[in-house]
């Protein structure tokens, strides 16, 4: 992890990255893996009526939502993201809103999931716009997946980025360096928790893990990289001489080079709470 990468965000910090994937809608569409479907099987053991896919950006776990209830709603507040899902997974209801404002009747929907969306969302409000639009005993999941910072290739890179002669034998300058490390510690200055604080209408939620793997090639996880919200907002120069610096790693750093896939650890905290009467 780098030293440099700030713990915590500015209000205005998190609403520029929330606001960031629009603009690479389409890199999201084909670079970000969505969470595993052992993670919605977990939610949702058997088939519910309505199911609401919350801040759905693209489309991952939409797809997945698809055949496990009778109405998939998909719910994004940017119309760049949206307008992607739409094409991309025609069997869902795609409408704008966000956690804070579900446009959604009272009571009418069976289970509400979030997939590395909540983070993003003001929690006491939208836990008590969740707990409005869904029925008692209806379902809130929310999932972060991501690459694991702990196994595979991630460690050997953040290794390689925390500097000494394994840095300065890659040519890796510093500015590279925080740059890179930045990229990859980019979901750590946000909360990956679900917290149910007093006074709204949930019980204490469960927890599990789930671990896979992702074959990805070179250009993949450089795609990939262009999906974090800190990578977005950076400078065009700035961004390209990341990926210049990201190129130029892979094969000579870690091994990875052409059309050769390495499997990356991929890793989904899920966190479920039932809806209280």
């Amino acid at each position: 992890m780098s030293g440099s990468e700030p713990t915590s965000l500015t209000a205005e910090q998190k609403a520029a990255r929330a606001g960031s994937f629009g603009g690479a809608a389409s890199l999201y569409e084909r670079y970000r893996p969505g969470p595993p479907a052992v993670a919605v099987d977990w939610v949702l053991p058997e088939r519910v009526r309505t199911v609401v896919d919350l801040g759905a950006g693209t489309g991952a776990l939409t797809r997945l939502l698809i055949g496990r209830a009778d109405e998939v709603v998909a719910v994004e507040p940017d119309d760049r993201m949206r307008a992607v899902l739409a094409e991309s997974v025609p069997g869902a209801r795609a409408l704008a809103g966000r956690g804070e404002a579900i446009p959604l009747p009272d009571g009418s929907v069976d289970a509400v999931m979030a997939s590395s969306s909540w983070h993003w969302m003001d929690p006491v409000p939208t836990l008590l716009e969740v707990g409005r639009v869904l029925a008692p005993g209806g379902t809130l999941a929310t999932v972060w997946s991501g690459p694991d910072p702990d196994t595979g290739l991630i460690a050997q890179a953040q290794e390689l980025l925390s500097g000494g002669e394994a840095a300065d034998a890659a040519g890796i300058d510093g500015q590279s360096q925080s740059e890179l490390s930045a990229a990859l510690n980019d979901g750590n200055a946000l909360p990956q928790t679900l917290e149910i604080p007093p006074g709204v209408p949930f019980d204490q939620p469960e927890q599990t893990v789930f671990t896979w793997d992702v074959a990805l090639n070179a250009d993949e996880l450089i795609g990939l990289l262009g999906t974090f919200s800190w990578v977005i907002l950076m400078e065009d120069q700035a961004r390209e001489r990341l990926f210049e610096t990201a190129r130029r790693v892979l094969p000579d750093a870690l091994g990875v080079s052409g059309d050769v896939t390495v499997d990356i650890g991929y890793r989904a905290a899920v966190f479920k709470a039932r809806r209280n009467a």
